[in-house]
């Protein structure tokens, strides 16, 4: 590309030259760089036509040199050929390197597709079982298996961040419906908004069952980015919840989740509900390869399944009473129960939002809604557009929860901001109203999110981004960016909420810290 950019310049040179020596005309002349970004956009970079219009001088050259030295000294040729071939290949090679990134895509096995869909339920499995009234519906720490079983009654601000998106996941995957994501959501951030804080911030640790702060009083900075970033992400899910079908199509994958670790239970202990299990899975694989398209359909459809998975209980019941209290007895009579569950569930679910049966004219005179009256499968907003009085109220307790999130999330980060260094610092003691002296000052860590999330709010300077550390290393002769300690939470914990890009240091880093862990493993 030299040709072309001497080029460039020597037409920018003689252009001034001119204009300042000759002409006196013109001197003005430029282009705003938004203008030129303009330009650039709508141009084409992927012609190849543009790029051999643009640089029609270095092929040109090239010929031109060729032909020359080719009449005057052939031997040269031997060195100059290669980058006079280049030269002539230029438009081509920039057209090439200038295409747009096409994105890869996972492609998954059944069997890997069937894993993960597993550890998804399983994981679900927790927040499901702890998270409830007994916490005031505010994750507990950690559940002690070994030994003696144990809760941790004590969480963070991390922790509830994380229990607010395991609800909204836990709907995106089919294991709950819309209705028990709203209530599940409304019950935690009613606990929360009574929670003593400080500038916004929640502290460090609670108490769950006394809804203390445990002391010291500390608020922590990177317990607070990730809060709040997990906040806004669930804003965003529930303002999206309008828009979905009131029977979402990942349910019936849902389901399926469920039914392989009962099915892997039941297999474990020669359970009688084989045949159960087996109509059972009959029936959810005819309505996942032909969805219900209709409000009736999608009645009659459920219906089957929660008649079924109830008899499915009753026999994984029966079998586990009469033979010895194992704990894979116990576990696929859990599991039973939590197919059963969810059929119930979301059937409820349907009838509240598409009530059965019309209900007769008011005395004001006009008609409840009637949902078979919607083509198809309608969302919670065509519900509500048509007249039906449980959609309606559930869209405005949407838009409550939706602005309890965002208010949650807004938090002071200025007395944890040093302004020399555009940096975070680590905590803050509040009983004794001191700044911890150590600074958040590498990018690959999860400190990263809390600096985002405050750009994005407005409330920290975009210097404060780029003056996060970028130490490089070396691993398998890849380099990648250091973290404190080199574990993948550091690494991986922002991918949760935060965009990534293919190709950049940081999304090479992210997978070269998984590799060693594996290679570690």
């Amino acid at each position: 590309c030299l040709p072309y950019d001497a080029f460039s310049s020597l037409d920018a040179i003689t252009r001034t030259a001119w204009r300042m020596r000759v002409t006196r005309k013109r001197l003005l002349e430029w282009n705003a760089s938004s203008e030129v970004e303009r330009e650039s956009a709508r141009r084409d970079r992927s012609d190849l036509a543009s790029s051999l219009r643009s640089m029609w001088i270095t092929p040109t050259l090239a010929t031109a040199t060729v032909v020359h030295l080719a009449v005057a000294t052939p031997a040269i040729l031997m060195v100059a050929g290669p980058v006079l071939l280049l030269w002539i290949t230029s438009p081509i090679l920039a057209w090439w390197i200038s295409r747009p990134l096409v994105p890869r895509k996972a492609e998954l096995s059944v069997a890997q597709t069937l894993f993960l869909g597993a550890l998804a339920r399983r994981t679900w499995a927790f927040f499901d079982s702890f998270v409830g009234p007994a916490d005031h519906w505010l994750p507990p720490d950690n559940y002690q298996e070994y030994r003696v079983a144990a809760v941790a009654h004590r969480t963070s601000p991390t922790n509830i961040g994380l229990a607010l998106l395991a609800n909204l996941s836990a709907y995106d995957f089919g294991y709950i419906p819309a209705g028990l994501l709203i209530e599940r959501t409304a019950n935690t951030l009613r606990t929360m908004n009574g929670l003593e804080r400080h500038r916004g911030h929640f502290y460090n640790w609670y108490d769950t069952q006394t809804l203390q702060p445990l002391p010291p009083l500390y608020i922590s900075t990177v317990d607070s980015g990730n809060l709040a970033g997990h906040l806004l992400t669930l804003r965003a899910g529930l303002l999206a919840l309008a828009d979905d079908k009131i029977l979402p199509g990942r349910l019936f994958d849902g389901l399926r989740d469920t039914l392989g670790i009962l099915t892997a239970a039941a297999d474990a202990t020669e359970n009688a509900a084989a045949g159960a299990l087996a109509e059972f899975h009959k029936d959810l694989e005819a309505a996942s390869a032909a969805p219900p398209i209709s409000i009736a359909g999608a009645r009659s459809t459920l219906e089957r399944l929660a008649n079924s998975a109830t008899l499915i209980v009753t026999q994984v019941a029966a079998s586990h009473a009469v033979r010895v209290d194992t704990a894979a007895e116990s576990e696929a009579n859990d599991w039973a129960q939590a197919l059963a569950r969810q059929c119930h569930e979301a059937l409820d679910e349907l009838n509240l939002l598409a009530p059965r049966l019309l209900l007769p004219a008011s005395p004001s005179g006009l008609a409840a809604a009637n949902p078979a009256d919607i083509a198809g499968i309608p969302t919670l907003r065509e519900l509500a557009t048509a007249g039906s009085a449980p959609a309606r109220d559930r869209m405005v307790v949407i838009a409550r929860l939706a602005l309890q999130s965002g208010d949650l999330a807004h938090m002071e980060y200025d007395f944890l901001f040093d302004r020399s260094r555009h940096l975070l610092t680590i905590g803050y003691n509040v009983a004794e109203r001191r700044t911890d002296s150590s600074y958040y000052d590498l990018l690959a860590s999860e400190a990263r999110l809390c600096s985002f999330v405050a750009i994005a709010q407005g409330q920290l300077p975009q210097e404060s981004w780029f003056a996060l550390g970028r130490l490089l290393t070396g691993t398998g002769g890849d380099p990648v960016l250091l973290s404190w300690s080199g574990s993948m939470f550091e690494y991986l914990m922002p991918l949760l909420v935060m965009p990534t890009y293919e190709n950049t240091l940081l999304d090479q880093t992210c997978k070269a810290a998984v590799a060693r862990q594996i290679e570690y493993g």
